[in-house]
């Protein structure tokens, strides 16, 4: 039996991902800003097998590869310590990350990121083929804690979400992002109850729609402790749709004839992952590039204030048709609010204001392919979590007609929105 002095020094999971990813913040700052010790990530792009062999599995790669496991080792070891467990619990974690690093790998190749697809589809695909072709150990289990890492890599992509980077975006590009998505969000939501999806995939799905895509629909999951299941299942169809749009944009931009300006508007406010509006734009020509690649950053800043927002409405709604739930009151917000929010808005208010973008480009660049190992471990641990028959049922079946149905609206919703903002000479 715990004792009570154990009890008190037992954080939630909530405040671990927060503390956690808060100390690792730190301890990047330290280092860099104090004893000038400049981050070096290893490399995980690659273009052919020769490439493969000299980079990804070069000797000094892979030492810096070990050097990245033992350090998260030890903030999960660390984490696990606020939560009151035991070292047995983190006992499996190499199989975890050499499954990630296999993710990352395969993310890595240049055909992969040309068609937008990202490392956290491959890590939850590995992870739904182990377990539903081999299944998974019973002691490898103890590991797989998806939402604690999907939390600290949410407090890190606080340090990357800079205010300043606002005024850079443009004027033109945030008036947009504003418009569509707030105006996609509630047409999806509006859609998800006219179709009879639970609240909670309703939430996730119009996020992805409407936002940024992935990121979005992480960040939502978290914001409302949303189902994982419903959240690979909304990730995996974000990614999936965003392949056919990579050509499909393009040539409906050519076929109406718009000019670079406003196809790159059309583009970057209608795919939902940055990979492939980066992609998208590139096709279609150089300022269609810089305009897309503006509008989906406008869309991505958002995404603090987005996922604060779901929050509070969450906390407050979410007792809401229970007569014997407490009355919504600040202290219910409060109890119920997701931490991790607070250590990503305190980690993108320290990064826009107290440190210079500029000078730490290096530190925060590393900070940001941190942030996409915790996701990949958490969506590794995901789909080792998932039996695949649950993501076949009828309502994936309806989600997946709502989000086509989404986009098909911010596909139109956002060609009026970027001709009304870039074509007209107001």
């Amino acid at each position: 039996m715990e004792s009570k002095r154990q009890k008190r020094f037992t954080f939630s999971e909530d405040w671990t991902a927060t503390i956690t990813g808060g100390l690792i913040i730190l301890l990047f700052v330290a280092a860099y800003t104090i004893f000038r010790i400049e981050p070096r990530w290893p490399a995980f792009r690659w273009e052919n097998a020769n490439d493969l062999v000299a980079k990804v599995f070069a000797l000094d790669n892979l030492w810096h590869t070990l050097i990245v496991f033992l350090f998260s080792f030890l903030c999960i070891f660390v984490a696990n310590l606020f939560q009151g467990k035991g070292i047995k619990s983190i006992a499996a974690y190499p199989v975890l990350f050499v499954l990630t690093f296999i993710a990352m790998t395969i993310g890595g190749a240049t055909l992969m990121r040309n068609w937008g697809l990202e490392t956290v589809i491959f890590s939850l695909l590995i992870g739904l083929f182990i377990n539903n072709v081999f299944g998974v150990p019973e002691w490898v289990r103890g590991i797989l804690n998806s939402e604690l890492y999907i939390k600290i890599g949410l407090v890190l992509l606080g340090t990357s979400i800079i205010f300043g980077d606002i005024l850079k975006a443009g004027t033109l590009g945030l008036i947009q992002s504003v418009i569509v998505v707030f105006g996609v969000w509630y047409f999806s939501f509006w859609l998800c109850k006219k179709m009879k999806i639970d609240k909670e995939m309703s939430m996730m799905l119009s996020s992805a729609v409407s936002i940024c895509g992935v990121s979005a629909a992480v960040a939502t999951a978290g914001a409302i402790k949303g189902d994982r299941k419903k959240l690979s299942y909304v990730v995996s169809l974000v990614l999936v749709v965003a392949m056919p749009m990579i050509v499909l944009m393009p040539l409906l931009a050519k076929l109406l004839g718009l000019d670079e300006i406003m196809a790159g508007a059309w583009i970057g406010g209608t795919i939902d992952t940055t990979g492939a509006v980066v992609a998208t734009g590139a096709m279609y020509g150089e300022k269609a590039l810089e305009i897309s690649s503006i509008v989906k950053f406008s869309q991505n800043v958002l995404l603090g204030l987005a996922a604060f927002l779901i929050a509070i409405y969450w906390s407050y709604t979410n007792n809401k048709g229970n007569e014997y739930a407490e009355k919504p009151s600040l202290k219910i917000i409060w109890n119920r609010f997701p931490k991790f929010v607070l250590g990503f808005l305190l980690a993108s208010l320290a990064f826009s204001f107290l440190l210079n973008p500029a000078e730490n480009k290096p530190m925060m660049d590393t900070l940001k392919k941190l942030q996409g190992l915790w996701f990949a471990l958490g969506f590794t641990s995901i789909g080792m979590e998932t039996n695949f028959k649950t993501l076949i049922n009828n309502e994936n079946r309806r989600a997946t007609l709502t989000f086509l149905g989404a986009q098909t609206f911010n596909i139109v919703f956002t060609l009026v929105v970027a001709y009304l903002v870039f074509g007209v000479k107001w």
